[in-house]
């Protein structure tokens, strides 16, 4: 059984996809062992504790410098014997720290069909308002490991959504989240707690 660990910032939307495709036994050899969030009012802190998940504060603000935090991350991840980290709407950057503890076992949820509409500055509704602005009939959501260079790592799944005439960015956001969000990011932490992923070089290979 492989511990998850699950970094937040605000609603928690994706935190409770994972809670619920646990609940219906759809990641069976992975557990959620806590989840730690960037903002002590983030609702996915409660979201977490009505659920019995142990949780944790980390604010960036809290130390003097980068390099602490990204020690103090590292080790609160590994002192829980972490094996997997998923981040869901997590809005602090991640250090080279815990990105080389975690080298291929950080997994990140992006709004789009990557490398469409990602990089640096593009979260949230900013990438549904330039989908909508470029005129794309088809945009989604791209699961993927996590490296030292932004929604740059490994695609594992990825899910298209259509856009449709009348869309804002708001109800974009929406049907993404509905659609492909909160379908792929369980299914991409199944497979890895599954040992079904194999990553060769920056791709990686769904085994059977």
């Amino acid at each position: 059984m492989k511990n998850i660990a699950v970094l937040v910032s605000g609603g928690g939307t994706n935190l409770q996809a994972l809670i619920d495709a646990q609940g219906r036994g759809e990641i069976p050899n992975g557990k959620i062992t806590l989840v730690v969030s960037s903002n002590p009012n983030a609702y996915a802190l409660q979201r977490a504790e009505s659920n019995s998940i142990p949780t944790k504060v980390i604010r960036r603000k809290d130390y003097s410098e980068f390099s602490n935090y990204d020690t103090a991350l590292t080790d609160l991840l590994q002192s829980k014997n972490i094996d997997l980290v998923v981040l869901a709407g997590f809005m602090t950057i991640l250090g080279k720290k815990v990105i080389k503890a975690f080298e291929n076992k950080i997994i990140n949820i992006h709004p789009s069909l990557i490398p469409s509409f990602c990089g640096e500055g593009f979260y949230g509704l900013k990438v549904h308002e330039k989908a909508l602005e470029r005129g794309v009939k088809i945009t989604g959501a791209t699961a993927h490991f996590v490296d030292e260079i932004c929604d740059n790592g490994p695609i594992i799944i990825q899910k298209a959504v259509e856009i449709q005439n009348g869309d804002t960015p708001e109800i974009l956001q929406k049907r993404v989240m509905e659609q492909a969000e909160w379908k792929i990011l369980p299914k991409a932490v199944a497979l890895f707690c599954n040992d079904k992923i194999k990553v060769v070089g920056n791709k990686t290979e769904i085994l059977e």
